[in-house]
């Protein structure tokens, strides 16, 4: 169908649509970034430093902890509802002092409130600790692939070593050595797994 002073199959004014990658095409090319630009290079420099890498898996650290604290929050809501003055359950009510409530008994206000307190409680704690496993392991990291100016396995091996045992330092020797090797063996499964080839079908 033609329009009054339209192309053929085309609207008034316009003179048709024209074909894709013909002489007509008006689409402009996009505008190629600048190599030499020094905010680029800034900008690059700065995503590529350790304070940055340490900031944003500190941050990724923190909100995925905060996830999983809610999710392991949600999944707790059968244990009794007592304050720490009031002992455990089960055992002789003592004179003067409530005994533990279950929360199921308490009217739906109270339990929400009761469970919205200890979500909010367990995400900030695991997000802290999320957080803070995070920024430690990628700042090691980044500072032992700088001081061996080497990408390879060594690096995450070393930095979870480093890590697990700062980590566990408060429980003795011992204890630091086990996080030592703990973490040391976990960062080399997933650094491992990460570097396989990919399988291109």
């Amino acid at each position: 169908m033609n329009f009054p002073g339209g192309g053929a199959g085309g609207f008034p004014g316009t003179g048709g649509f024209p074909s894709a990658g013909g002489s007509g095409s008006s689409a402009t090319p996009p505008m190629p970034m600048p190599q030499g630009d020094p905010n680029v290079k800034m900008l690059q420099n700065l995503m590529e430093s350790c304070y940055a890498k340490t900031v944003m898996s500190g941050g990724a650290g923190f909100a995925l902890g905060g996830v999983f604290g809610m999710f392991m929050a949600s999944m707790a809501y059968d244990t009794p509802y007592h304050s720490p003055q009031t002992g455990t359950p089960g055992q002789p009510a003592i004179p003067g002092i409530k005994p533990p409530v279950d929360i199921s008994t308490l009217p739906l206000r109270k339990q929400l409130a009761h469970g919205f307190k200890d979500m909010g409680a367990r995400s900030w704690s695991t997000a802290k600790n999320f957080g803070q496993v995070g920024a430690l392991f990628s700042g090691i990291e980044c500072g032992i692939e700088g001081l061996r100016a080497k990408n390879d396995l060594a690096n995450g091996v070393a930095a979870g070593c480093l890590t697990g045992g700062i980590l566990a330092r408060n429980g003795g020797p011992q204890a630091a050595a086990i996080g030592c090797a703990g973490f040391a063996a976990f960062s080399a499964a997933i650094d491992a797994w990460m570097r396989m080839p990919k399988d291109e079908d």
